[in-house]
């Protein structure tokens, strides 16, 4: 054989050597890391085996069962609060149940464009909330917010809470007080103003380095954070330290990946960490906790932190975007408000 068709045949094969290991790279590439999984105990001995135990689906390497995780705990809602609703009280002679003030809410939450709710004051504790079953209540009040990204309430959306509140108090044999409409939609045009000179949200997008990642690989490094499932689907939030009050971070992927019928062949390149400043009191260190999560998000799962355009921020630019938080929220102290 000849030195050409020697070195023929060499470069043939490093050539077939190259694309097996591009195609094994691609491949590993393109597959989405999974969150771990317990390791699974080896067999202790016949006499063992012959033994009838109840059957154990999580193990450690001792053979211990493993403690159950704990259900991820649902988003929280924030309560209603009057210097952002614009609130009607419904007074009722006698205690009402939790079931009959569940079967008389309105199916829908929202008056036109605003969120809208109605809370209960628990005959026991006392405290503003939900209706829930199994719960007698004393009073009850009912809101709508003066203000969102949509604009300030108008009469025709004030005008939808109140038909809404109406019925409510109806079916349960109560009575409702409603406050002026002119005096609240004004109080909304003044607020949307005020929101619209200083509303501001923050985000950062997490991407992958190499491989992608799947929908139980994000939540898995997510809840060593503190994060929960959130109210939608592909949505995490990191509870707040006071109950009652908004999440302090929500992270996102695509719903569409986690609602696939096999989420671990769900490939995800990019996550979005979010803080709504105005929704988040000053005293929860929300900029502190996005950055810390955002740091140890990238370097856990081999991400990069980017802006909306794909640029990379160094760490050490987080600080600065630290402090022209903190200016905002000097502002919305002065105010005496912040916008929900």
């Amino acid at each position: 054989m000849s030195g050409f068709t020697v070195g023929l045949a060499i470069l043939g094969g490093l050539v077939l050597a190259a694309i097996v290991a591009w195609n094994a790279w691609a491949a590993r590439r393109n597959t989405p890391r999974q969150p771990e999984l317990a390791v699974a105990a080896a067999a202790a001995g016949e006499a063992a085996l012959k033994e009838r135990s109840e059957p154990v689906f999580d193990i450690d390497v001792d053979g211990a069962p493993l403690a159950p995780m704990p259900l991820p705990l649902p988003e929280r809602k924030p309560g209603l609060d009057g210097l952002i609703d614009a609130l009607a009280q419904v007074a009722v002679d006698n205690l009402v149940s939790g079931e009959a003030a569940l079967a008389a809410l309105p199916p829908t939450r929202r008056a036109g464009s605003k969120p809208f709710a109605i809370e209960g004051r628990n005959e026991h504790s006392g405290e503003w909330e939900t209706p829930r079953a199994g719960q007698r209540y004393v009073a009850f009040q009912a809101g709508v917010q003066l203000a969102n990204r949509s604009g300030a309430l108008n009469e025709i959306e004030f005008s939808e809470f109140v038909m809404k509140v109406q019925a409510f108090a109806d079916a349960i044999n109560g009575s409702a007080e409603f406050p002026e409409m002119r005096d609240e939609v004004g109080r909304a045009r003044e607020l949307d103003q005020f929101a619209g000179s200083h509303d501001a949200q923050l985000g950062f997008t997490l991407r992958a380095r190499n491989a992608a990642w799947s929908p139980g690989y994000v939540q898995q490094n997510a809840a060593r954070l503190g994060f929960v499932a959130g109210a939608i689907p592909g949505r995490l939030v990191l509870p707040a330290t006071q109950p009652g009050i908004p999440p302090v971070l929500g992270l996102a992927f695509s719903t569409q990946a986690a609602l696939s019928e096999d989420p671990s062949h769900s490939a995800i390149r990019e996550l979005t960490l979010s803080l709504d400043v105005t929704h988040v009191p000053r005293n929860e260190q929300p900029f502190v906790r996005m950055r810390d999560a955002a740091v140890a998000l990238a370097a856990a799962m081999d991400g990069l932190i980017t802006d909306d355009d794909g640029r990379v921020i160094p760490v050490e630019a987080l600080d600065a975007i630290g402090a022209d938080l903190e200016h905002l929220y000097d502002t919305l102290v002065a105010a005496g408000r912040l916008f929900s």
